[in-house]
């Protein structure tokens, strides 16, 4: 009886803590926008049905929606950072401010010869109208990070694409040498595909040079040519499927619980044609790549820029990026 009620009463909790952090985004994004001046106003808040709700990027562009943090005042800041806040982790959070600082040791690095580098040219803009029952969502985004929240019925049912990406992927001089921003992506991955057999390597190793970027980049709509291949999750042993695991972990473990629980049921639910595929050198300093791919969502990672020491990340889900898979059913189920 306990086995039966357990589960149901575990999607009990995760609904009603789904609603909780919709609602903490709403509260929170009203009281950023009362914050900002009608010109401000103007530009962070964008129609919900605009096009430029997914069109969206991780490279340091100039001409990005919204109001930049540099552009705030300090409790317009404030208000920012905690409505960003709401759709994070303390992981996420964490990385999210770690991979904003690197700005200023590439501004170090390049010496005004690369794009301008900026702790805050990060821009926040709204879709829609905040509220605690409705439709809506937000963008945080500048060099490296995407952050895109969608809710539909006062639900979260999208945080995608969440793009993260490090340059450097490793801090090799000054006082802040030896840090990384996303260890764990890069070295549990490469602990799975150098646990493999000979012949695991043979299947899971698509290429032996590495792509030179994500494949998917920066498409509205998540899309890879020809058959998912690489290593099936079945064909790896027990050790290497929790590697696997503790790896998808870290991905969904960037988002408040209830949104991290909802990912990882998909991983869990997808795991009978999941794909585990790499390209490039396995040992460390050399250029990779790796995705995890299921029908439903895709994890994609490259390490091949700058020296193979420039990461470039992202989660993304095949027919639910934005919501737009959500969406169609609420309006479908609104229409009738």
């Amino acid at each position: 009886m306990l086995k039966r009620i357990l589960p149901i009463f575990c999607a009990a909790w995760l609904l009603a803590a789904n609603y909780d952090t919709a609602a903490t985004m709403a509260e929170t994004a009203k009281a950023y926008l009362a914050a900002l001046s009608s010109q401000q106003k103007s530009r962070a808040v964008i129609p919900f049905s605009s096009d430029e709700r997914t069109n969206w990027h991780y490279i340091p562009l100039d001409n990005r929606k919204g109001v930049a943090l540099r552009e705030m005042a300090p409790e317009q800041k404030q208000l920012a950072e905690a409505l960003v806040s709401a759709a994070f982790s303390q992981q996420g959070i964490i990385k999210a401010h770690t991979i904003r600082s690197l700005e200023q040791i590439l501004k170090e690095t390049e010496k005004g010869t690369g794009p301008e580098r900026d702790t805050e040219k990060y821009f926040v803009s709204v879709y829609g109208e905040p509220s605690e029952k409705g439709t809506w969502g937000y963008r945080f985004e500048g060099h490296h990070v995407s952050l895109n929240v969608t809710v539909v019925d006062g639900k979260v049912v999208s945080a995608s694409p969440n793009f993260f990406g490090a340059n450097p992927a490793e801090v090799k001089t000054g006082s802040r040498a030896g840090l990384r921003a996303l260890k764990r992506e890069e070295d549990l991955a490469r602990d799975l595909i150098q646990s493999m057999t000979p012949a695991q390597r043979n299947i899971a190793i698509v290429d032996k040079k590495a792509a030179e970027e994500i494949l998917t980049s920066n498409a509205r709509k998540a899309a890879l040519s020809g058959q998912p291949n690489g290593l099936p999750f079945s064909q790896m042993t027990g050790p290497q499927k929790e590697i696997l695991t503790a790896l998808v972990t870290e991905y969904a473990a960037n988002f408040p619980a209830p949104v991290a629980e909802a990912r990882l049921d998909k991983f869990r639910k997808s795991q009978a044609n999941l794909f585990f595929a790499w390209m490039g050198g396995i040992n460390r300093g050399e250029g990779h790549y790796y995705r995890i791919q299921t029908p439903t969502l895709l994890i994609e990672y490259d390490n091949t820029q700058n020296n193979a020491n420039h990461i470039h990340s992202v989660w993304r889900d095949f027919n639910g990026d934005f919501g737009l898979d959500l969406l169609a059913q609420h309006l479908q189920a609104s229409h009738k």
